[in-house]
């Protein structure tokens, strides 16, 4: 059962999605001069977690059974598709959500009628990422494993 401490592709994965997760707080303080410590559990952001998690794994997983291993074969297309989706689907996904939210606030505001006792309760529109985000991730959890490689194995 202990094993699992010492998988490392996992472990460097965890911990790039914890240091990502991390990094979005001075990250936001950086760019939009507040601090918001709710950016360290939420989606969306600088940079992307799922991304820096896929490349962490694929890059660990590159580091101990080669790069011509079927599991790191596995690895680059599994982390290609979340990171395809991650600044696709997803991020669609929030831009619709963010037309919704403005469109139900305008109707709302427009006919005060019919409304009365109602709050409108917004859709998360930080769902997805701006390619850059993705990008970023990517190199930080390759960064990652590489370094807790170097210090640790």
């Amino acid at each position: 059962m202990l094993d699992i401490f010492y998988n490392f592709p996992l472990i460097a994965a965890l911990i790039s999605i914890l240091l990502a997760q991390l990094v979005k707080i001075p990250v936001f303080f950086i760019t939009k001069r507040t601090w918001n410590l709710r950016r360290a559990v939420s989606t969306g952001g600088m940079p992307s977690s799922h991304s820096a998690a896929v490349s962490s794994l694929t890059a660990a997983v590159g580091i101990t059974e080669g790069l011509s291993s079927s599991a790191f074969a596995i690895a680059v297309v599994l982390s290609a598709i979340t990171m395809f989706d991650a600044a696709g689907i997803r991020r669609h996904a929030g831009i619709h959500a963010s037309l919704i939210n403005r469109i139900v606030l305008a109707e709302i505001a427009s006919q005060q009628e019919g409304y009365e006792g109602y709050t409108h309760k917004a859709l998360n529109e930080l769902l997805g990422h701006r390619p850059i985000e993705v990008f970023v991730g990517a190199l930080f959890g390759i960064v990652v494993s590489i370094l807790l490689y170097l210090l640790f194995y």
